[in-house]
């Protein structure tokens, strides 16, 4: 397939395009995210994150270019086999069957066994070893209902791990949580090391915790690298249209973000 490198295996998107209602949403984008990394998706508002996201699961079809896993095109894997592997962890999540945590938490086995079947001893391991995992052990008996935005994210990723992927989309799952639970959550996903594609708002987050980042702009790729060269004032300035102090800190070297105002020349 022209463009995908000889003998890669995992994930991965290239050359992409798409267009949703005659404009253009994603433009000729690669991706291929490393092995067992976590890999921060950046961009403002409508730069394409989530449709990239979707087109990476195989919910939305290329309209040009190529999605593959181990090589095989996306669309010629069953969908069985694509959801064993490739779990997607949305913004939100809502239910109005009174399920509790370690019920949600089941739902990920579905890819795993047949209609109407009941769990396996193996199903139900994969249960406790993701709740474990997510630190949810002891709200396995819990509502759904009762729970916090940050605990039903946590239940989202356990739900997730059930699924024993080797690939984890996150869409924006910060979205709506206080500080506390932002930083519980990115470093949960940070220590999985799954390989994992997380749309991300905050680019400190993303700073902080992921090991690449991968910046859309206008539906294209404009920038993609470790954090602590891709983020920079002038990247900053020229996506977000906003002026930045960026500093290195750190013994790691990882970047902080202060915000200044916007850009020169904007507004």
């Amino acid at each position: 397939m022209t463009g995908v490198p000889a003998g890669r295996t995992g994930l991965g998107a290239y050359g992409v395009s798409r267009t949703a209602g005659g404009a253009l949403v994603l433009d000729d984008v690669t991706l291929a995210p490393r092995s067992g990394a976590l890999t921060g998706l950046l961009g403002p508002n409508g730069s394409g994150k989530s449709t990239l996201l979707r087109v990476l699961a195989g919910v939305l079809a290329p309209d040009t270019g190529v999605v593959t896993l181990d090589g095989d095109r996306l669309g010629a894997v069953a969908r069985r086999a694509v959801a064993r592997r490739v779990a997607v962890v949305e913004q939100h999540a809502d239910t109005q069957v009174d399920l509790t945590v370690a019920e949600a938490v089941r739902l990920g086995r579905v890819p795993h066994r047949r209609a109407w079947s009941a769990s396996t001893a193996a199903d139900e391991e994969a249960v406790r070893s993701a709740l474990a995992r997510t630190g949810l052990t002891a709200l396995a008996a819990r509502s759904w209902r009762t729970l916090s935005g940050g605990e039903r994210q946590r239940v989202q990723i356990a739900r997730a791990l059930a699924q024993e992927p080797r690939e984890l989309l996150l869409d924006e799952p910060t979205n709506h949580l206080d500080v506390r639970h932002q930083l519980d959550l990115m470093a949960l996903v940070a220590g999985l090391r799954l390989t994992c594609v997380m749309a991300l708002h905050d680019l400190n987050l993303a700073a902080l915790y992921c090991d690449h980042v991968v910046v859309l702009h206008e539906g294209g790729v404009v920038a993609a690298g470790p954090v602590e060269e891709v983020l920079t004032e002038r990247l900053i300035a020229d996506v977000y249209g906003v002026h930045a102090a960026v500093t290195h800190p750190g013994p790691d070297g990882r970047p902080h973000i202060r915000f200044l105002g916007p850009a020169p020349g904007d507004g």
